[in-house]
């Protein structure tokens, strides 16, 4: 067990980077709003969105490069398209994701308000998000990669246990018979938000680029992470996801459903009915072990997707210009980091808003990224032992069909 574990990393990021707003936040929020009659978008976004996610380990393992050398090969213009999608994407992105631990950090932790210097519209949510994205960085610059693997194992699998007993718990005081009566949103409300839930679940699909170069890296650490290897790796990942976004479904759904209360687009007191939401189901003794455990997701999602966007614009941009840089990551993780802060003090009161417009803007670049993954696997590129088989192929057809169908259903109705 413990060989196995150390040969997991790339998949369990790929977890850590998957495993926050769209499972605390949006799918949490869908039970407690709908029950469990959104059920049916939780499955098929997961199935669909599934083959692609996998070209992104597939192609690392088959080719021992990552997803954007392939891109070039495909012709520079899609380099272009994706850095450009990146860069209009990966600040939203990382703001949304940092307000949520903020938020936790400020329920969890306490109140440091007193440490705005004198501004008083600087509030203790604000100088958490200073504080997390420090703290953040310094990990990042002095561990590198292997501190990043060895401590998203640690995350996942306090996580896992702690969710895992929380729905039981909610399950044993949950006194109405369980409904699976299905829904298909009618209204521009509820379109939107069906649309955001689904736009990160279990992730936008851009992180299986990140996912094939956490795959270069792995093997950098690990000689003997294998094909093999980063395939179970893989799957262990994302199915651990699809189980744990059906856990906080099923805890909206036990806890809040039906109760009148609704989820504050202000990131603190959002934190706070987040983790009682828990205490709730497992007591007030489970506060505190609870708290760590939702923010430790949150801080894991923060971590890796700080990580991995830097990464990806530094390669994209030294593909382009087909030349190295030194200090490309350096530069990209201050833009990002710094971009964030100020994007978060602009809009900080509007948590909701941040979180709707990246997961839409997720959703809507998907039919990009899963038509190109799957040319890219499908292609001359690929040694054929690696490309996809029959089944996958189908699976890769329906998913393109089903995010384009539903990306013009959604622009339609805006």
């Amino acid at each position: 067990m413990l060989s196995l574990l150390k040969k997991l990393g790339p998949g369990l990021l790929f977890a850590g980077a998957a495993i926050g707003v769209s499972h605390l936040v949006q799918s949490t929020r869908a039970g407690a709003e709908y029950g469990l009659g959104l059920l049916w978008a939780l499955l098929l976004v997961n199935l669909f969105k599934y083959p692609f996610f996998q070209y992104g380990p597939r192609y690392a393992a088959a080719t021992g490069e990552s997803l954007l050398e392939g891109y070039k090969k495909l012709g520079k213009g899609v380099l272009i398209a994706y850095f450009i999608l990146t860069l209009g994407t990966m600040f939203t992105i990382q703001t949304a994701v940092t307000i949520v631990t903020a938020g936790l950090a400020n329920s969890l932790f306490g109140d440091l308000s007193v440490l705005n210097f004198g501004i008083e519209s600087i509030s203790s949510v604000e100088v958490w998000t200073i504080i997390i994205l420090a703290i953040c960085l310094f990990i990042l610059f002095l561990g590198k990669y292997s501190t990043l693997d060895k401590l998203i194992k640690v995350i996942i699998i306090t996580l896992t246990i702690s969710t895992l007993v929380a729905v039981a718990f909610a399950y044993t005081e949950f006194d109405t018979p369980i409904s699976f009566a299905q829904i298909l949103p009618e209204n521009r409300t509820e379109i939107f938000f069906l649309i955001a839930f689904m736009g990160w679940m279990p992730a936008p699909l851009d992180i299986s680029i990140w996912h094939s170069i956490w795959a270069i890296e792995k093997k950098k650490d690990e000689s003997s992470f294998t094909p093999k290897h980063a395939l179970l790796d893989f799957n262990i990942g994302y199915f651990g996801a699809i189980v744990l976004g059906l856990a906080f479904l099923c805890l909206g759904y036990f806890v809040m459903f039906d109760t009148g209360e609704n989820f504050s687009n202000k990131a603190a007191v959002f934190s706070n009915q987040l983790i009682d939401l828990y205490t709730n189901s497992l007591g007030n003794w489970a506060h505190v072990l609870i708290g760590i455990a939702a923010f430790t997701t949150m801080f894991s999602t923060t971590i890796t997707t700080l990580d991995a966007s830097p990464r990806a614009m530094s390669k994209t941009l030294e593909l382009l210009q087909n030349k190295s840089s030194k200090n490309g990551y350096l530069f990209w993780i201050l833009v990002l980091a710094f971009g964030t802060i100020f994007i978060f003090f602009a809009f900080a009161s509007e948590m909701g808003l941040l979180i709707k417009i990246a997961t839409i803007l997720s959703f809507v670049t998907a039919p990009f990224y899963a038509i190109i993954n799957y040319k890219l696997i499908s292609g001359k590129n690929t040694p054929e032992d690696w490309r996809p088989s029959l089944k996958l192929h189908v699976l890769s057809w329906l998913g393109i069909l089903f995010l384009i169908g539903f990306s013009i259903w959604y622009l339609r109705i805006l």
